[in-house]
């Protein structure tokens, strides 16, 4: 198609779309989907992301267990979740294509690599025909086949590159596709390339051929008789950038050091999806935080507790494995009272699990799983950008009641993104380290003698005259001398367990969305935030006695739950797990028998599905 001819192509405006990016480990799909997400956060539309990649460093070419995904949902309007389904899969190979398809939308758009549909990967995928000629896929969604493979080498064509370096770059031409297609500006994403492969210019240059030549194609192909517009997002004015969920959270903690002037001391071991706020962490540096990757999990936090010891504000980072793994360690902090904030990015398990996967798996564990009495407090972020926020809170209470914080994140949490709104410093929680400097007790110091709220002191090793004694051993309830009297261990057990309580009072009230009393509330906690809220508004938009009540704080629980929980006839509580939060909540709330919707697929939960289950139920 000429020029002119492509200029008669209409532009159909949309309020919000759902597109998937999915191909081989190799294909570059993160990459793809990251950057055409950054165009849509530059343009000004809300967005949330779900990147969906392989346990395995690299599968075999081809496979079905090496497909590597990425999912962005944008729009004009305030967006909840990465989308319950695509209404655009770009699919890499035949692979991608088996593995995603049943996810795409019935009269969705379907972009193929059909010059990956060889012999061979069709083989691979379990294919014992082109599934491209089947009338079956080209009545049920508009099928666009575009040969990238050759595409790309043709843009390509003497530039010197060996064959495998060409095929590295048929991601960019999808991603220059998708630029056209959704009407957005090139040349951002040109200069994009250029500072990415900036010590590489000749795959910088060869990248951003590939770019124009998908830009193009768009616009000069006869198979694509419209392209898309989405307007930006009416979002309150402000300074916005994209996160993830682990840079959000290292993002906090940084903001921590910045606003107290106190060190942050990061210690941490490797663990995925945990393991990008240990590297995040790292380029604070000129800021007062300090990380240290440790040999194994439990001298990460080990190293944690030593710092906070000596008067650093401490956090440890890790996944449900190396939570298990910590718990002894983590029970030393309970009996000594230091101040520590784990952050547990959940995962699928058992043991190594589905270690790529989102779950709400370790709640229990959080709550329940140290040996002896040793409650501590326990909160969770609900979104990406919300990690922010709750690492600094989560620090605040951690030094203000002395005490080790549990905060739970999660997979699709921790990878995927949304715009963040940078926030004037002094509407931040006040996170306020107090050290004692003096004498506490007719001279002398007493390291467990408490204020009213049951706090005890923070004293700095090296401060003169307030030499003390800690460790793991149980403590004499006023001098911290190791005590063996059953009496005084009986206190100090129910002393550090009301002090846990009495955190209730930094804990707000639950708030009610929809209806404040009716047929069914909707109670969720963490990452499920976004499908559940989703659900809810469309729920009280049809008329529906629905309310929804999100638990930022799980321990303790706000004070006007049961109250809450009284006003509705039924409970539903949505979780990615077995019905954790269920449990806790039976054991919490005597004759509360709440409902259970749960999956364990290692994906987020679907608004369509959540709200077609309160209707039954209704």
């Amino acid at each position: 198609m000429s020029t002119q001819a492509s200029a008669t192509k209409s532009k159909v405006q949309v309020e919000t779309v759902t597109i998937r990016f999915v191909g081989d480990s190799g294909d570059g799909m993160q990459l793809t989907g990251t950057e055409f997400t950054k165009a849509n956060a530059i343009a000004g539309a809300d967005l949330a992301t779900f990147p969906d990649y392989p346990a395995e460093i690299r599968a075999p070419a081809g496979s079905l267990a090496g497909v590597s995904g990425y999912q962005v949902n944008f729009g004009s309007r305030e967006i909840h979740t990465p989308g319950d389904a695509p209404d655009v899969l770009v699919a890499m190979n035949p692979a991608a294509l088996k593995t995603n398809l049943p996810d795409l939308k019935t009269g969705g758009m379907l972009i193929v690599n059909g010059g990956a549909f060889t012999e061979s990967n069709l083989e691979k995928a379990g294919y014992k025909s082109n599934p491209l000629d089947d009338a079956a896929l080209k009545q049920n969604y508009k099928i666009f086949n575009v040969d990238m493979n050759k595409l790309t080498e043709t843009a390509l064509a003497g530039s010197g590159l060996s064959n495998k370096e060409i095929a590295r770059c048929k991601n960019y031409f999808a991603l220059g596709l998708m630029y056209w297609l959704y009407s957005r500006p090139a040349d951002p994403q040109i200069e994009s390339i250029a500072k990415k492969f900036a010590k590489k210019p000749e795959m910088a240059d060869a990248n951003q051929k590939v770019f124009r030549a998908g830009h193009a194609f768009g616009e000069t192909s006869e198979i694509f008789f419209a392209r898309y517009e989405v307007p930006a997002s009416k979002l309150p004015p402000g300074t916005y950038r994209n996160v993830t969920g682990n840079f959000a959270t290292a993002l906090g903690f940084a903001t921590v050091a910045k606003t107290t002037g106190r060190q942050v001391f990061l210690g941490s071991y490797p663990i995925t999806p945990a393991t990008e706020i240990l590297q995040e962490m790292s380029y604070f540096k000129e800021h007062g935080v300090v990380t240290y990757q440790a040999e194994d999990e439990i001298a990460g936090i080990g190293s944690a507790i030593g710092a906070s010891f000596a008067g650093a504000l401490a956090v440890t980072t890790t996944s449900g494995p190396g939570l298990a793994l910590k718990t002894e360690m983590l029970g030393l902090a309970v009996i000594a009272e230091l101040p520590l904030v784990v952050v547990n990015v959940q995962r699928g398990g058992p043991s190594t699990g589905m270690p790529t996967k989102t779950e709400q798996a370790d709640l229990l564990m959080a709550l329940y799983g140290r040996h002896g009495e040793a409650p501590l407090p326990v909160l969770a972020a609900q979104s990406p950008a919300d990690c922010f926020y709750a690492a600094i809170e989560a620090m605040k209470i951690a030094v203000k009641w002395m005490t080790p914080v549990i905060l739970l994140t999660d997979g699709y949490l921790a990878n995927g993104s949304e715009p963040f709104r940078i926030p004037d410093p002094k509407d931040l929680a006040k996170v306020e380290p107090k050290y004692q400097t003096t004498p506490n007790h007719d001279g002398q110091y007493m390291p467990y003698l408490r204020d009213a709220k049951l706090i005890r002191p923070w004293a700095v090793p090296g401060t003169p005259g307030l030499e003390h004694r800690i460790g793991g051993l149980e403590k004499d309830s006023m001098t911290g001398m190791v005590s063996y009297d059953g009496g005084n261990h009986e206190k100090m057990v129910k002393t550090r367990a009301q002090k846990i309580r009495n955190v209730v009072e930094d804990v707000p009230d639950a708030e009610v969305f929809g209806q404040k009393s009716g047929d069914v509330l909707l109670l969720s906690w963490g990452g499920t935030f976004g499908a559940v809220r989703g659900a809810a508004e469309e729920l009280v938009n049809q008329g529906r006695k629905v309310g929804h009540v999100h638990l930022r704080w799980l321990n303790p629980l706000p004070k006007n739950l049961g109250a809450v929980l009284k006003g509705f006839k039924k409970v539903l509580v949505p979780e990615v797990n077995d019905g954790q939060l269920a449990t806790y909540l039976r054991s919490t709330f005597p004759g509360l028998d709440p409902l259970q919707f749960n999956r364990i697929n290692g994906k987020p939960l679907k608004i369509t599905e959540l709200a077609a289950k309160v209707v039954e139920l209704l």
